[in-house]
């Protein structure tokens, strides 16, 4: 606790220039708050007066979720009956109470409501997660004035617009809420936003000044004030209101809004009065409602529904014609049926009505070509497929005991699909993690530990060796000289694996340390006082100690300082000075301490440097500069920055190192590592204090220009700067991520990064995971600065937009270099414009013909949005993923929207439809699962469709046969067990358990996810392919049994079959038929499918065998059928088998033919692991393996290409010139 209050003591303004400058405090400066959009008034301490109109506020309380208790039943059933085939079942059941039915109403209403019931059931747990989810964020506690100077905790979703409330360190904000003070003597705090924005670096906030004696409880005991603001919006970024208190009036800006989600660190406590609570506050405005999702193959489910309902209505109406047409020309012949006494149904003096209720008959009859079955089978095998991914052990995370988890089992086909990938970056790639890596000191680069861009393309280069090989041999060069440049790649790629496991083994000895990963013993342990320039790296290290606004804290279990810093870099830079021997152990009002060792084994000694002025980092001016005095006197400008920036400001003489240091962040931009820039000037005390004396001036200054003197006197000050060298930091990523990137590349995926990060970080990262790399062609779309713009002014920055949109979609046209990469890198201010109706399409288009594309400083609203406009633009399968509470919006807008398990919460998670512990599971979820589940899903409702279609057909063709008299063939028991037992498992165990190849082929060949994609197994042709098979085989099995049997002598006295042996043999061949033709269809099998398959043919004699067995009363006509009729008679077996391979023989001659004339890419590898080529032919394995992706310009195989590419061309100029030298 002493430390914690010697911390408060320190006045954090003043380390900052311009992030926390006191606002104007007169009335001069107030917000001019007329007209619509700023009616909100909130009066400070007094929530009761927000309880009446016209100032009735919302309450605190959130919802997330789909459904209600009052809205559930509508919106349920309207969900299960947006299927076609629902609604047909619906009717069906509603008529089968009539008489009119060949069923009872209980075989229609039964199986109907267990399909509906199980999905709403469904529906409703999935749905019960969120509420459970709401209410634990609803019943968080918070400490809030009660009165009277009182404060007692209070659960959020009872906090009001007005209330005071005492927020605590690590604590998350409630409401919105205008900053009263903190604990901190000059109103200071830091803020998290990482579930807002996604960013880990601190944001400072500060109060009035007018409120800062409201430090304590009982300061609020007599506290009132009214503020005047603007009504509730999706902004984060910006607020406009004023607050009267003491009778005066003064303006809020966003340095004093703490939103609803954030966090506050390293702050002890801060008081705030509530501006917007609940779904007003600017976190849920950002939010979007929870969608109701089906995937591309269940609507297109409903078409083919849609399209058998018309061959349904088709059959039915040829049946009721020729129904009306007997009953009117031949029923008054037919004496025996007495037609004079008939009902009006059978009545041949009005055969129009005979024929409409025939029509009812008849739709309900020939109902099994709509197979009800069908839904559930598909929900059943959804399950089961949501379980295996579930248990899938290699995306189970072991550091965190978190496995995958498909919490909704709707879309599991749509992994199977998906085009574009939009991604938020914090948290989801990286770990929120900086770590010291390598430096550039005096012109020599150290640190020999490789960064995971080298090492993932390190070993991609070991794995193409052989090709690479292949292609250079290609060249007529001399053998001698091919020989050489073979074993110099070859000594190349050795050098560099070497490399590789040597820093793995070097992290396996050493422990490690947070934010440093470096190993270099020239510098390490004081030994860069043996470098030839070792003043340089003295000040090298002193800039990295001192330049930053960072606070020490020091651990008493470790004895060591940790740091908290505004950004992860900064304390990266901390501890790697700390490890070079250069310890920031104390800060206070004045000045910053650090502990210094400049012998091997001397005790450090502790320097004071006395910061005269610090000059801190904003976007616009990408460097932050510290002006100090040392011990000896001497006055020091310390700078760090973006290496374009800090190099226009070198002196003459301040160049010495600028080639080689130049040479060395190249290479570190080409490792994914993000770089900055150091150097330092020496002022004179004359020179010094004119220019302070300025700047002064310009700090406590009144007016608009204000901030721009603060930039022009800085600017000045921060010239004729010498370089001492760079840093290289790398934003660690998660485990796997290049990796996961490349293959989801080679398997045709586009990847978006959607980030609230700035530009710079951004573009860090887009190196780093090889989203970026050298040579791309980067198109930055910005706009200018409209914070002082009319509307003509904004009319402006779009036509300025438009015209950068259409220059770059001109310039990617004209790009005749077949190998070109451009990727789009565009801010949320500018996305604010291209999102608008009249230029959406056109920033779409250019994002399309993008390689990669970057959206930076985005809103949760706006991820949303272009989620939405990528998802509706392109019309294909989007995929969103992310880990914190900013990335709901875009999760719940995509097709399939997966969240990350991380340290973010459980927000994205419990919004989502997937969820995983890491990005790099991402992979093996859509190139493995996700093939394995479109195809499954495609052939399951393929053949479910034609084994319906073959089955129902019969009916018709029997009914036609026998003068359309609504007589079935089939015992009614057999019609029942068709699609309940007898095909229903095969046809689950396709769903289930069917892979064309294993989830290690996926992986090596990831162009086959592009089946999906191209929806090559869900196709019209396919699907109608399919149909025709129905139609053939129903064909067959009715006209090829009707011709044996017919005058054909079936018993052995001679007798001929009668209809129940001729059904008994139909419904058998059909058996047969359609599991023989699942058997065919199958790719895969194990025990369970050849027991499924072969066991739903069994179950059928079994039932045949018992149901004759029973009494004649319940068997009817089936009594004894296969003991004594058709058992014993050669007739049936010789019609069954002919039947069967029939029907069977044109599939099977198809696929004979196309895997020999037209295979699929599918077809080759199962060929080529059938016959063990794999493993007798190694390198033909690895050279259809890489031929096996999709031609990409991101990931590091791209940027190995584009190595092995420039490699060859230099290989060419050196031959063209060797050429040319020769003599002719």
């Amino acid at each position: 606790m002493a430390h914690g209050r010697i911390r408060a003591r320190i006045r954090r303004s003043n380390l900052y220039t311009f992030a926390c400058l006191r606002p104007r405090t007169t009335e001069e400066g107030a917000h001019s708050l007329e007209g619509p959009g700023f009616s909100r008034t909130v009066h400070c301490n007094q929530p009761h007066l927000h309880e009446k109109k016209p100032l009735h506020y919302c309450k605190n309380n959130i919802s997330t979720t789909k459904y209600n208790v009052i809205s559930f039943l509508p919106k349920a059933l309207f969900e299960q009956f947006r299927r076609v085939a629902n609604i047909y079942f619906l009717l069906a059941a509603c008529v089968s109470a009539s008489p009119i039915s060949p069923f009872t109403p209980v075989s229609m209403i039964a199986p109907l409501v267990f399909v509906v019931g199980l999905s709403m059931a469904k529906e409703a747990l999935e749905d019960w997660r969120r509420f459970l989810q709401d209410v634990k964020v609803n019943r968080r506690k918070v400490t809030v004035h009660k009165g009277d100077g009182v404060f007692d905790l209070k659960a959020w979703q009872k906090i009001r617009v007005g209330d005071v409330v005492k927020v605590e360190k690590d604590q998350f904000f409630p409401a919105d809420l205008l900053l009263l003070s903190s604990s901190y003597d000059d109103g200071i705090c830091y803020v998290e936003t990482m579930n807002l924005d996604g960013e880990t670096n601190l944001k400072v906030k500060r109060s009035l000044e007018v409120t800062l004696p409201l430090d304590n409880d009982d300061a609020f005991k007599d506290f009132t004030g009214k503020i005047q603001c603007e009504d509730p919006n999706p902004n984060l970024y910006t607020f406009v209101g004023n607050i009267e208190y003491e009778r005066q009036v003064f303006p809020i800006d966003p340095t004093q809004i703490l939103l609803r989600d954030s966090k506050l660190r390293n702050t002890d406590h801060v008081y705030g009065v509530v501006i917007f609570t609940g779904h007003d506050s600017k976190v849920m405005q950002n939010s979007t409602k929870s969608p109701s999702k089906r995937s591309r193959i269940e609507k297109k489910m409903d078409y083919i529904i849609y399209l058998l309902f018309t061959v349904l209505i088709l059959i039915s109406m040829i049946s009721s014609i020729g129904f009306a047409i007997k009953t009117k020309f031949q029923t008054p012949d037919w004496w025996y049926l007495q037609p004079k006494e008939a009902e009006y149904q059978y009545n041949p003096n009005n055969a129009a009505l005979a024929g409409m209720s025939h029509l009812v008959t008849a739709l309900i009859l020939y109902g099994y070509l709509i197979p009800i079955s069908l839904y559930v089978s598909i929900e059943v095998v959804k399950v089961l497929q949501a379980r295996f991914i579930n248990k899938d052990l290699q995306m189970f995370d072991e550091e965190t005991g978190t496995p995958a988890n498909a919490r909704t089992s709707n879309l599991n086909e749509e992994l199977g699909q998906v085009d574009t990938i939009l991604s938020d970056k914090t948290g989801t790639l990286t770990c929120n993690q900086m770590d010291f890596l390598k430096c550039s000191i005096a012109g020599t680069a150290y640190g020999v530990r490789s960064s995971e861009v080298e090492l993932a393309a390190a070993k991609q280069m070991a794995s193409d060796f052989e090709e690479q090989e292949s292609d250079l041999s290609n060249f007529p060069m001399p053998k001698n000289k091919a020989r050489g440049l073979s074993e110099n790649n070859r000594m190349g790629g050795e050098i560099e694996m070497e490399r590789v496991v040597t820093s793995k083994s070097d992290e396996n000895k050493k422990p490690a340390i947070k934010g440093f990963n470096f190993d270099d013993n020239r510098i390490m342990n004081c030994h860069w006082l043996e470098e030839a320039n070792s003043d340089v790296h003295l000040m090298f290290f002193r800039i990295l100690a001192v330049c930053h606004t960072a606070i020490p804290e020091l651990n008493e279990e470790t004895g060591r300082f940790t740091y908290e810093a505004e950004s992860p870099d900064e304390g990266a830079f901390l501890a790697a000075a700390r490890e070079f021997g250069f310890e920031f152990c104390k800060r206070n009002q004045s000045s910053i301490f650090i502990r210094e060792r400049l012998s091997y084994s001397g005790q450090p000694v502790e320097r004071e440097y006395k910061i005269l002025n610090l000059l801190d980092f904003t976007s616009k001016r990408k460097r932050m500069s510290v002006v100090v005095r040392d011990e000896d006197g001497n006055i020091l400008l310390m700078c760090k920055g973006a290496d374009s920036i800090i190099f226009d400001r070198l002196s003459k003489n301040g160049k010495t190192y600028f080639e080689a240091t130049t040479r060395h962040l190249n290479e570190y931009g080409e490792s994914g590592l993000r770089t900055l820039a150091l150097a330092y000037r020496k002022l004179e005390e004359q020179e010094y204090s004119a220019w302070n004396n300025e700047f002064q001036k310009a700090k406590v200054a009144v007016g608009s220009d204000r901030e721009e003197t603060l930039e022009q006197l800085s600017d000045v000050m921060e010239r004729e700067l010498i370089l001492v060298g760079a840093t290289a930091v790398e934003d660690k990523l998660q485990k796997g991520v290049p990796q996961c990137i490349d293959k989801l590349a080679q398997a045709g995926l586009k990847l978006w990064v959607l980030t609230g990060d700035k530009m710079e970080t951004a573009i860090n990262i887009g190196f780093a995971c090889s989203l970026l790399r050298q040579g791309m062609t980067q198109i930055c779309i910005t706009t200018m600065n409209s914070d002082s713009l009319t509307n003509n002014g904004k009319e402006a920055i779009r036509e300025h937009i438009l015209n950068q949109i259409t220059n770059a979609s001109r310039t990617i046209k004209l790009e005749k270099d077949p190998h070109a990469a451009f990727a789009l890198i565009i801010d949320g201010k500018t996305l604010t414009y291209t999102l608008e109706d009249d230029m959406k399409h056109q920033f779409l288009g250019l994002a399309v013909e993008c390689a990669s594309v970057i959206c930076c400083r985005v809103s949760p609203k706006q991820k949303a949005l272009v989620t939405r406009l990528v998802k509706e633009g392109t019309g294909k399968t989007t995929l969103a993923i992310g880990d914190g509470a900013n990335d709901v919006g875009m999760i719940q807008e995509a097709d399939i929207g997966v969240g990350i398990s991380g340290v973010e919460g459980m927000q994205a998670v419990m919004a989502s439809d997937f969820s995983i512990a890491q990005f790099r599971f991402l992979e093996r979820l859509l190139v493995v699962h996700g093939h394995w589940c479109y195809k499954r899903i495609a052939q399951m409702i393929c053949y479910f469709f034609y084994k319906n279609i073959a089955f129902g057909l019969t009916i018709f063709y029997f009914e036609a046969f026998t003068g359309f008299s609504g007589q079935s063939v089939y015992d009614d028991w057999y019609m029942l067990l068709f699609n309940v037992v007898l095909t229903a498992l095969p046809v689950i165990s396709l769903g289930v358990f069917e892979q064309d190849v294993s989830s290690e082929v996926c992986l090596q060949f990831p162009a086959l996810y592009q089946q999906g994609p191209k929806n090559l197994f869900f196709d019209w042709y396919r699907i109608l392919g399919w149909m025709g098979n129905g139609l053939y085989s129903s064909l067959i099995i009715f006209f090829l049994n009707v011709i044996i049997f017919y005058d054909q002598a079936f018993r052995a006295n001679g007798q001929t079959a009668d209809m129940a042996a001729v059904g008994t043999t139909m419904f058998t061949c059909i058996i047969w038929a359609v599991n023989l033709q699942i058997a065919l269809t199958m790719n895969h099998f194990t025990w369970i499918q050849h027991l499924f398959v072969w066991g739903s043919v069994t179950s059928w004699y079994l039932f045949l065998l018992l149901y004759g067995m029973i009494s004649p009363y319940y068997s009817k006509n089936a009594y004894q059928i296969l003991v004594e009729a058709l058992g014993p008679a050669p007739l049936y077996w010789i019609a069954t088998i002919l039947v069967t391979v029939t029907c069977n023989l044109p599939y099977l001659t198809h696929i004979s033919f196309q895997r020999c004339f037209s295979p699929m890419d599918h077809h080759i590898l199962q060929e080529i692991k059938y016959y063990k080529k794999d493993i007798e032919d190694q390198n033909m394995w690895t050279r259809e393996s890489s031929k096996a992706r999709q031609e990409t310009k991101i990931g590091f195989t791209a940027r190995v290409e584009a190595k092995i590419r420039q490699l060859k061309g230099r290989l060419q100029k050196k031959q063209s010139s060797i050429g040319a030298l020769s003599p002719s």
